[in-house]
C-alpha cells in the first residue's frame, strides 16, 4: 500500500523566498545625520557671526563689540569641532572643506579691523615692482615719493583714522612705523611682490585678503592630506578642522592677511613630510623665512632623529634655503637685509632687561632675571623635543616647543599664534588653543581695561588649560577614565542581564 503524502496547505502570509520588508535605520545612522545638520547649521551661524563682527568696526572704535563678536565665533567654532566627530569621515572631509571656503570668504567681508600690518605689504610690493629693494628706504624716504598713491598717502589734511599716521616731517600715510625700513624676510617680500603683479591697478587691500583666504583654504587642504596618511582616517576630518573653521583663520589670516599662514602652509608641508631629510629642511627653511618664529618647529622636526647624518641634512637644507632666499636681497641691500628686525625686538620688549613680556615668569622672579630664565627653560625644552620626541608624531614637539615659547614670551598680538593653530589640528591637543585666545584677549580688552595686568591673567589662564589638558592625557587618568566607562556599562545593562535566558 503506497502513501498518499497530503499536500501542506499553503500559507496566507508571504512565502519564504519573497523579500523581507527592509528593517528600520539604525539609531546610529539617525545620529550621524543629526551630527551632519547640526554641523551645517553650526557653520552657517559661525560665518554670520564672523560676517556681522567685521561689519561691527574696528579695534579703536569697537574694542568690545569686536571682542564680544570674537567670543560668540568661538563658541560656535567649538560646538561645530564637537558635533562634526559623530560625522561619518567622507561627510565630515566634505564639510571641512565647505567650512573652510565659508569661512575663508567670511574674512573678506570687510577692510582689515585689527592690524594695518597688510598695507606694509601692499607698498613693499609696490617698491619691489619698481625695481627697488623694500630694505633700501623706509616709506616716508623721498627716493620713494614718485610711488605714492591717495591710499596708502592720503591727502586728508586732518590725517584722523583708523591706521594714519603722521610723520615728523607731515606726510600722513596708513603704513604702520614709516619711517623705518620693512622687517619682513626674503620670502614673505617674494610673496608681496606675486600678489601685487597679478593685482588689478587699484584694487587695494582686496588682492592681500583673497591671497590670504587661498593661503587659508590651502593650508586646511593640506591639514586634510597630512592627517589622513599619518593617522586613521575617520579623525582626520575633525582634526583638520581645528584649524579650518577657527575664527582665529577668518581675522588675522584672511581680513588681515598677515603672512604667518604662507609659513604655516610651509611648516604643515614639511611636517607631513615622510621622514626628515633634506626636504622637510628645505620646506621648513622657507617657512622660516616668511617669518622667524617657524625656527622653533625644527627640534620638532628632528624629533628622536639622534642620528648626525640625518639631522645635519635637515638644519643644512633649512640654512640652504634661508641663505637662497636671502641673496638676491643681499646683494641689492647688503646688510640692510635685516631691516627693523633689531630695532622691533628692542620696541616689543624682548631684549634683555626689558619688562613688557615674560608675564608669567615676573610673577616668581624679579625683572632682570625673567629673559634669561625664559630663554634657558627654551632651550631645555627644545633639548627635550629633539632628544626625547617622537618621530612619527614630530608636529607634538614643535607644538609642545612654540607653544611654550608663546606662554614665557606673552606676546600681545594674536596672529603670532596662527602657527600654533595648526600644530594643533596636527596634533589634536585642543588646550593649546587658549594660547591664542589669550594673545587675542589682550589685544582687544587692553584698550577696555587699559589699567588692569591682563598678560599674567590671559597667560595664566592658558597656562593652566594646557596644565589640565596634559594631566587628563596622562596614562592614569586614561585608566580611571576606562574603569568609570565600563564601572557605567555595567550599571547600565544589569537589568537585561537579569532576565537572560541560559544557554541550553
Amino acid at each position: 500500500m503506497t502513501d498518499t503524502a497530503t499536500p501542506r496547505r499553503r500559507r496566507s502570509g508571504p512565502s519564504a523566498t519573497s523579500p523581507s520588508p527592509q528593517p528600520a535605520a539604525p539609531a546610529s545612522d539617525r545620529r550621524a545625520r543629526i551630527a551632519t545638520v547640526a554641523t551645517a547649521v553650526l557653520l552657517a551661524a559661525l560665518t554670520a557671526v564672523v560676517i556681522d563682527t567685521l561689519h561691527a568696526g574696528d579695534n579703536e572704535s569697537a574694542p568690545g563689540r569686536l571682542l564680544a563678536g570674537y567670543a560668540l565665533a568661538w563658541a560656535l567654532f567649538a560646538a561645530a569641532v564637537w558635533t562634526v566627530r559623530k560625522v561619518p569621515a567622507r561627510a565630515a572631509a566634505v564639510l571641512v572643506l565647505l567650512g573652510a571656503a565659508a569661512v575663508a570668504l567670511a574674512g573678506l567681508a570687510a577692510p582689515p579691523r585689527t592690524s594695518n600690518d597688510m598695507y606694509r605689504y601692499a607698498w613693499d610690493g609696490r617698491v619691489q615692482a619698481a625695481g627697488i629693494s623694500p630694505y633700501a628706504h623706509p616709506p616716508a624716504a623721498p627716493e620713494l615719493a614718485r610711488l605714492r598713491d591717495d591710499w596708502l598717502f592720503p591727502s586728508s589734511a586732518s590725517c584722523e583714522g583708523w591706521g594714519l599716521t603722521r610723520t615728523d616731517s607731515g606726510l600722513c600715510v596708513r603704513i604702520n612705523r614709516p619711517t623705518v625700513p620693512t622687517i619682513y624676510p626674503p620670502v614673505a617680500e617674494g610673496w608681496y611682490l606675486a600678489v601685487h603683479a597679478v593685482s588689478p591697478p587699484d584694487s587695494r587691500h582686496k588682492p592681500l585678503q583673497v591671497a590670504g583666504a587661498v593661503l587659508a583654504f590651502g593650508t586646511s587642504v593640506a591639514l586634510l592630506v597630512v592627517l589622513r596618511r599619518r593617522r586613521a582616517p575617520q579623525r582626520a576630518p575633525a582634526r583638520a578642522a581645528l584649524w579650518a573653521w577657527c575664527p582665529a583663520v577668518a581675522f588675522e589670516a584672511v581680513n588681515n592677511a598677515h603672512i604667518d599662514t604662507l609659513g604655516v602652509l610651509f611648516t604643515v608641508l614639511a611636517l607631513g613630510t615622510a621622514t626628515a631629510g633634506a626636504r622637510r629642511g628645505a620646506l621648513l627653511g622657507a617657512a622660516i623665512a616668511v617669518k622667524i618664529l617657524p625656527v622653533l618647529v625644527l627640534p620638532g622636526a628632528l624629533s628622536g632623529q639622534r642620528g648626525p647624518a640625518r639631522a645635519l641634512r635637515v638644519v643644512a637644507s633649512a640654512v640652504a634655503a634661508v641663505a637662497l632666499a636671502y641673496l638676491p636681497y643681499v646683494l641689492a641691500s647688503g646688510a640692510g637685509v635685516l631691516g627693523y628686525l633689531p630695532g622691533y625686538l628692542h620696541e616689543e620688549g624682548y631684549a634683555p632687561g626689558h619688562v613688557r613680556r615674560f608675564a608669567l615668569l615676573r610673577l616668581l622672579l624679579p625683572d632682570a632675571a625673567a629673559g634669561v630664565t625664559a630663554g634657558a627653560l627654551l632651550a631645555l625644552t627644545a633639548l627635550y623635543v629633539w632628544w626625547r620626541g617622537d618621530p612619527a608624531r614630530p608636529w607634538r614637539g614643535a607644538l609642545l616647543l612654540t607653544g611654550t615659547a608663546l606662554l614665557l614670551f606673552s606676546p600681545n598680538y594674536p596672529w603670532y599664534s596662527l602657527l600654533v593653530i595648526a600644530l594643533v589640528a596636527l596634533d589634536g591637543r585642543w588646550e593649546w588653543l587658549t594660547v591664542t585666545l589669550a594673545g587675542t584677549v589682550l589685544y582687544l580688552a587692553g584698550r577696555l581695561l587699559p589699567g588692569l595686568p591682563l598678560q599674567p591673567w590671559a597667560y595664566g589662564a592658558a597656562a593652566l588649560a594646557v596644565t589640565a589638558g596634559a594631566c587628563l592625557r596622562s596614562g592614569p587618568a586614561r585608566r580611571l577614565a576606562r574603569r568609570l566607562a565600563c564601572s557605567a556599562s555595567s550599571t547600565r545593562d544589569a537589568p537585561f542581564r537579569r532576565w537572560r535566558k541560559p544557554h541550553g
